[in-house]
């Protein structure tokens, strides 16, 4: 590269040689950078500087699209008494934990102790027991309910989602909301301004005129250009008066309620929480919102915290990562959770490129005798990412894993279910965007109840799919052999 820089000097200065010339000093820059400055994995390290050094021009642009790293750790802050309030609940917390007072008296959440430390340690994500869930597991149902909720909001609506699209589905939401905010209620929505693409702020005109607040999530700073286009914000948070929450993997569209040709029936997750847990998600989505939003900063409200007696009794916590964190909280307590089982592993996800450690450690799980059964899609609808989790449903049903490739429609919950006692429920996809370039959010479930309703639910969609056997892996053609080898080449950049 020196050399190739050098001769460019050597010969007769032109227009083109300067440019070819800045081209590799700048990707020689970029390379160090990445070698010495960022924390990335070697693979992730080694991908980007193959895009740089082999595709000059266009790996330059590349870069700048989708492989810069978030530097601001401070992009997510909290009103002074939301955090103050937050930071008492984890030391006390950490300090029962230290001392081995549990906060439950209940075998299950002591076994996983060390889980719930790791959450709480790293994320602060505080532990609640009086929480009810109701678990969605069809579009058509949970919407219903969802609308219901808006319809009946009393305070405020904090509605945040991935894709928001202002199709039959998304109207309905949108319109109920209009109404509402005419009513006095406060109504926010953020969106992610890629993964709503379609949206801009002139389809949000009635509701603001009615007085209601509307953001996108790293917005374009220019027209078709998103440096941040690498990092987009995965959430899906809806707060209804403080006392109801909303999370999980449906996003707002017709197609999540089987009403695309493409994919037709939509096979996701999303819950409905009444608790204490549903403060962790308020706050979660009123740091997100500040994010964006430095005018109108969302300060502590005590409607946004509601004081109520309720009486559930699963216990939960509310974890979220992203690229601004000191750690990959979720891949984190994912991994804990495998390396913690001793009977059995459930997972499903539509996309399956784990990274090495996630792989290591479902590797030994197998190896030492656990059930591990893994559920992916039929199809794809992100073609080289569904080639690379072909790939690895593949290696791990070789390995002694029991793979189903889901035949009814499209699959998109992601859910990690261990030993019938612990599971996760939430936006994180087993792949590198989803572990350290997204942000995510997940619930950590500590019940047998819980545990068994999805497993349960598991089992049920194994009568909608079929078994990926060895055998059957082996036998395929020339051309997936060619796909997954150009996905897996690529992996750590998708």
């Amino acid at each position: 590269m020196i050399n190739q820089l050098t001769d460019f000097i050597g010969e007769q200065i032109t227009p083109f040689n300067i440019f070819v010339a800045t081209l590799l000093f700048v990707n020689i820059l970029f390379g160090i950078s990445m070698i010495f400055i960022e924390r990335r994995s070697a693979q992730s390290v080694w991908a980007w500087l193959l895009v740089l050094f082999f595709l000059p021009g266009l790996g330059f642009i590349l870069y700048l699209v989708f492989g810069r790293r978030i530097y601001n750790e401070d992009l997510f802050k909290a009103d002074e008494t939301v955090q103050r309030n937050l930071e008492e609940h984890v030391q006390q917390q950490m300090q029962k934990l230290r001392n081995r007072e549990f906060i439950l008296e209940n075998p299950i959440y002591q076994k996983y102790y060390k889980l719930v430390h790791l959450l709480l340690y790293s994320n602060h994500a505080y532990v609640t027991v009086n929480n009810e869930i109701t678990t969605y597991t069809d579009g058509n149902v949970k919407f219903d309910a969802l609308l219901e909720d808006i319809k009946n909001a009393k305070h405020h609506i904090h509605f945040q989602y991935y894709i928001f699209k202002l199709d039959g589905l998304g109207k309905k939401l949108y319109n109920a909301m209009i109404e509402k905010q005419k009513e006095g209620v406060e109504v926010r929505i953020l969106y992610d301004d890629i993964g709503s693409r379609s949206l801009n702020m002139r389809n949000f005109r009635k509701l603001k005129k009615a007085g209601g607040h509307v953001y996108a999530f790293f917005p374009n700073k220019l027209p078709l250009i998103n440096f941040r286009l690498n990092n987009r914000n995965h959430r899906k948070i809806v707060v209804i008066d403080g006392e109801i929450g909303y999370t999980g993997g449906f996003n707002v569209g017709e197609e999540y309620v089987g009403q695309s040709e493409k994919f037709g029936y939509w096979r996701d997750t999303h819950l409905r929480v009444k608790g204490d847990a549903v403060k962790a998600l308020q706050r979660r989505f009123m740091m997100d919102w500040n994010s964006q939003e430095k005018r109108e900063q969302l300060k502590y409200q005590d409607a946004f915290f509601p004081n109520v007696d309720y009486k559930g009794n699963v216990p939960m916590q509310i974890g979220s990562s992203g690229p601004t964190e000191h750690f990959q909280q979720i891949k984190f307590s994912y991994i804990k959770m495998i390396a913690t089982a001793q009977h059995s592993i459930h997972i499903q996800s539509p996309y399956f490129i784990p990274d090495q450690s996630f792989s290591e450690a479902l590797k030994m799980a197998i190896l030492s005798g656990i059930e591990v059964k893994i559920m992916i899609p039929s199809f794809p609808d992100h073609p080289f990412v569904y080639w690379g989790t072909y790939a690895n449903a593949g290696f791990f049903a070789e390995l002694g894993a029991k793979v189903y490739v889901y035949k009814k429609g499209f699959l998109h919950q992601k859910i990690l279910i261990v030993d019938d006692e612990v599971l996760s429920v939430g936006t994180t996809n087993i792949d590198n965007r989803s572990f350290a370039l997204n942000f995510e959010i997940n619930t950590f479930i500590y019940s047998i109840d819980e545990a068994v309703k999805h497993r349960k639910i598991f089992e049920k969609d194994i009568e909608d799919s079929e078994l990926l056997t060895p055998k059957i892996y082996n036998e395929r053609g020339k051309m997936i052999r060619f796909k997954e080898a150009i996905a897996n080449l690529i992996a750590p950049i998708l």
